[in-house]
Formats: C-alpha cells, sequence, structure tokens
C-alpha cells in the first residue's frame, strides 16, 4: 500500500473522502495538495501562488487542472464526459494514440473537480512518482534536415 508522507495516511482514504463527498471544498483540496502532491512543495512560487489564488477565488476546478499539470507534466487531459449524471474524467501520458493503445488513468463523480483529483491519485498510483518518472530515457529531437544517402538503383 502507497502511503503519504507525512502522517502515513494511504492515499485510498483519501480516494475515500473523495468518492463520497457531496461537493468540493477548499480543506479537502488543501488534504490532497498535503498527502498526495509530492511536486508540489518543491515548484517556483510563482507556479503555487497561481494554485492558490485560484483556491482563494473559489475557481476549485481550475486549481484541479492546474494541480494535475503540475504535479503530472507527464500526464494529459484525455477526456471530460458528462454522462448519467456523473462526470468521467481520463488522463493520458499519449493523448495522440488511440484509446485501445494508449494507457488511461480514469475516474467519476457527481463534481467535476473531484473527478479530476481522483484521476490524479490514480495516476498517481499507477506509478507516476518522481522516481519514476527519472527511469524514463531521454531522447534528442531529430535533426531539421533529413537526408537519406541510400542507392537504390
Amino acid at each position: 500500500m502507497w502511503l503519504n508522507r507525512k502522517d502515513d495516511t494511504p492515499v485510498d482514504e483519501l480516494n475515500e473522502q473523495l468518492r463520497i463527498a457531496p461537493a468540493i471544498t477548499r480543506e479537502l483540496l488543501s488534504a490532497v495538495i498535503a498527502h498526495a502532491c509530492v511536486r508540489f512543495a518543491a515548484i517556483p512560487g510563482d507556479a503555487k501562488t497561481r494554485v492558490n489564488r485560484l483556491i482563494d477565488a473559489g475557481a476549485l476546478t481550475e486549481a484541479a487542472l492546474a494541480l494535475v499539470e503540475l504535479e503530472l507534466p507527464e500526464w494529459k487531459l484525455r477526456r471530460l464526459l458528462f454522462e448519467d449524471g456523473e462526470w468521467h474524467c481520463a488522463l493520458s501520458r499519449q493523448p495522440l494514440l488511440t484509446f485501445g493503445l494508449d494507457e488511461l488513468v480514469e475516474a467519476s463523480h457527481e463534481v467535476l473537480p473531484l473527478a479530476i483529483l481522483m484521476a490524479l491519485l490514480e495516476a498517481r498510483a499507477s506509478g507516476a512518482s518522481p522516481t519514476a518518472m527519472a527511469a524514463v530515457p531521454q531522447v534528442r529531437p531529430a535533426p531539421s534536415c533529413v537526408v537519406c544517402c541510400d542507392n537504390f538503383s
């Protein structure tokens, strides 16, 4: 079981709190930041200020999306869908691939920011830790001009 940093509360408990919450609150969003956002403390002040201003303004959906962007830079929002009274949020590592080939994490809730935060926790649990990101090989971009020198005659 993956444990949080400060008080060793399981993320599963936080995910359960999000699942049963009837609405998003600043306190709940702050709990997600404190217990599941390991990169948030190390990011530059401007990015933190942006998230904190969104929270203070009550723009909690935008704050949840900004957290996904800051906390999981390799994951992108793939789909937001409202169906049968629930928001479905899907995050993807490679959003340009077709659905069958892409690794998705999905979450759903009646409240949009809660669905986004649940997807963030799901992506974090699927191995999106900072140490896992360091293991990804870096590839240099191809030169702008490539010439084929093979003789096909």
